[in-house]
């Protein structure tokens, strides 16, 4: 066999394992948003409700 052949099948596989392990990190992230779908969300307001009030609550302190 020919030095470029080999060269050439050594790329091959490292191409094929780097679209390998693209897939698998695909799949996980799929299963995370699943699994994070699946939790029953907290029934608490949402933080830009929270934090209207406290700003307008808060009192300036004047520089110096």
């Amino acid at each position: 066999m020919s030095i470029t052949f080999q060269k050439r099948q050594k790329e091959l596989k490292r191409q094929e394992k780097q679209r390998a392990k693209a897939e698998r990190r695909e799949q996980r992230k799929v299963a995370k948003r699943a699994a994070e779908e699946a939790q029953p969300t907290p029934t608490t307001p949402s933080s830009n409700t929270e934090l209207q009030p406290q700003s307008e609550n808060k009192q300036r302190v004047p520089p110096g």
